[in-house]
């Protein structure tokens, strides 16, 4: 599935893949706890080293995680901007934008270290609700169908356009963008309609 965007490798071998997935979620829990409550920035930076270090451990290419943290950070930094307007300005704005890339590294280590059936398991065994789970799982799963289908969309637009203007390429992509949210309410709604033929409510 091209769509494995995120946790494309989680199926590695590696001395971290082999570890116990609780003892892997629990490390990611506490380093995103260590980095988004303590004030200090010596936690922050150790915080960092350790997933930067099981980043190396876990032979992910380092091309793909900065590419992956680097899109996670664009969600980061819009609201890194608004603590730039509290008491304390710049301070707070790099601390802020730091403990967001920490816990985003974290995150990314874990996705791409832990099959996410595997993360599932262990939420369901900790008590999360099992309503909650399953969201989460159609959610996990659908992201990659739509990613998919933005990809096949994106490649019959190129395949079809030979000029390069700028213009052309955001119009082509708002296009793209609107054509893919009427595909996924018409996939959402094939899907309802098959659960409802199969009992469900």
């Amino acid at each position: 599935m091209t769509g494995r965007f995120i946790d494309l490798y989680s199926r590695l071998d590696s001395p971290v893949h082999r570890l116990a997935a609780g003892a892997k979620a629990g490390a990611a829990f506490g380093v995103l706890l260590a980095a988004g409550l303590w004030p200090g920035w010596e936690v922050l930076m150790t915080a960092g080293i350790v997933v930067l270090a099981g980043v190396a451990a876990g032979r992910i290419p380092w091309g793909f995680f900065i590419s992956r943290w680097l899109g996670l950070m664009l969600f980061i930094l819009p609201v890194s901007l608004l603590a730039f307007f509290q008491p304390g300005g710049w301070r707070f704005f790099c601390l802020f934008l730091v403990r967001g890339g920490v816990c985003a590294g974290a995150v990314l280590l874990l996705a791409n270290t832990t099959p996410m059936a595997e993360i599932l398991r262990v939420l369901r065994r900790v008590g999360m609700p099992g309503m909650m789970v399953d969201v989460l799982a159609l959610t996990c799963r659908y992201l990659f169908v739509l990613a998919d289908e933005a990809g096949r969309m994106r490649f019959a637009r190129q395949s079809r356009t030979f000029e390069g203007s700028r213009r052309l390429l955001w119009r082509n992509g708002a296009s793209v963008i609107g054509q893919l949210f009427l595909r996924s309410l018409e996939r959402a709604e094939r899907v309802q309609a098959a659960r409802l033929a199969r009992g469900g409510k």
